[in-house]
């Protein structure tokens, strides 16, 4: 009866320490994900921060410099000045 109780408490320690381990492993798989999750993330805003930035530095330019603009819209737009000829290729 004795060593039924001893080998009835070790199955039971083996089974909650498989257990324990099993959840540890799957945690331990969740946090390494989660870890690949948030560097992507942050890759991700780093870029878009850059972006911005961009976007900022061209927002300012289209502010203050008139040749800028000129430029914008005459290669986005097309425009020409009075008597100015535009020679345009096809790729």
């Amino acid at each position: 009866m004795r060593r039924f109780v001893i080998l009835l408490y070790l199955v039971l320690f083996l089974g909650v320490g498989g257990a324990s381990g099993f959840f540890l492993w799957q945690a331990h798989q969740e946090y390494t994900r989660l870890k690949e999750l948030e560097a992507r993330t942050r890759q991700r805003l780093a870029e878009a921060q850059q972006r911005l930035k961009e976007h900022e530095i061209i927002l300012e330019r289209l502010r203050t410099d008139p040749a800028y603009v000129e430029m914008v819209i005459r290669r986005r737009l097309g425009y020409v000045k009075p008597d100015e000829v535009v020679f345009r290729f096809e790729d």
